[in-house]
């Protein structure tokens, strides 16, 4: 989490609020029904209340580093407020507890939010049932950004083809060099490369091709900041030995591009979401032997940072005894 602030890195790890309740008064998730499995950062918060307050408050979380510190925020604030109090917070005051949040990280605190009304709603509810909620379908994509008729995937497409270079793997970088193309940063920031590796990438699939003719409009801001502990996992993951660059630019591509909110094949500009395990099944094939169980690529690539460093992301020890499995493991074509 070094690309974290203090103040988000230390609710991140504040453990103070994660876990289970048991016999909750009121629970609430977020992002977790069956019209929403697998299209969501699953979010669940359970409360004890006791003469109209909140007197307990635990969360779990299956998201980034940003999501759990809203969360532990959103506990914070909540925990020994009165019902009325507690459903008064609003995603201002979670990202004012963290100093401040990323624009394209706002949402973070959103679901937080979501998450703690619903089980507040549960909690007055007679049955005291799970409260389920969908978040703003217009918070995350879910289709394609980028299509054949892109005209800078299709300028990509019309350079010369160089004779090594397989063409599913022009295909795979000609879709994230268009979807970085239309966001405000640089397409090397965007990417998560160095200028060189960029042009080094370029010359490679794209003969001819120069970075400065992809871009258009003001290019100031800044990208999400990658999950140092995601780019680990991936490094860890490399092919030994060789000369090849491609599995390190795709390792370092994958980091970036998960660090943006919905799913990783959405964000990386690719057609379908077959076409991200193939790639990776081509570039870095220990990592697909790690994730034996076909877990979807995301998650898997978070759940290996918090296994890693104690985290918490999921709610039963074992995933075939998790609630929460079609989330994880939805088919490819879904």
């Amino acid at each position: 989490m070094s690309s974290y602030t203090d103040t988000i890195r230390r609710y991140a790890t504040d453990s103070r609020y994660t876990g289970t309740l048991d016999r909750a008064d009121g629970t609430g998730e977020v992002g977790l029904g069956p019209e929403e499995a697998g299209r969501r950062l699953a979010v669940r918060f359970a409360l004890r209340i006791d003469a109209g307050q909140v007197t307990q408050v635990r969360f779990q979380v299956f998201g980034c580093g940003f999501t759990i510190a809203a969360c532990a925020a959103a506990a914070e604030l909540a925990e020994g407020k009165d019902l009325e109090a507690a459903a008064a917070i609003a995603p201002a005051a979670v990202a004012a507890v963290l100093n401040g949040l990323p624009t394209e990280r706002d949402y973070c605190a959103e679901l937080a939010v979501a998450a703690l009304q619903a089980a507040l709603a549960s909690a007055r509810s007679e049955d005291h049932a799970v409260a389920v909620v969908a978040h703003d379908p217009a918070a995350v994509e879910h289709g394609p950004r980028v299509t054949a008729a892109d005209p800078v995937y299709r300028r990509l497409l019309a350079s010369p083809a160089p004779r090594a270079v397989a063409a599913e793997d022009r295909h795979l970088f000609a879709c994230l060099l268009t979807v970085a193309a239309a966001e405000p940063w640089s397409l090397a920031a965007a990417l998560g490369l160095d200028e060189w590796e960029l042009a080094a990438l370029l010359q490679r699939y794209f003969p001819g091709v120069a970075p400065a003719t992809l871009e258009s409009g003001e290019r100031g801001k800044r990208p999400p900041l990658v999950n140092a502990g995601v780019l680990a996992v991936l490094h860890s993951h490399l092919p030994a030995g060789g000369d090849d660059p491609a599995p390190r630019w795709l390792a370092a591509i994958l980091a970036a591009r998960a660090a943006h909110p919905g799913h990783l094949w959405v964000a990386m500009g690719l057609f379908a979401r077959p076409e991200l395990s193939a790639a990776i099944r081509r570039h870095l094939p220990a990592l697909t032997a790690a994730n034996s169980r076909g877990m979807r690529w995301k998650r898997f690539l978070f759940r290996q940072v918090c296994d890693l460093k104690g985290g918490v992301m999921c709610k039963a020890p074992d995933c075939g005894l998790c609630s929460d499995y079609s989330l994880c493991f939805a088919p490819e074509e879904s």
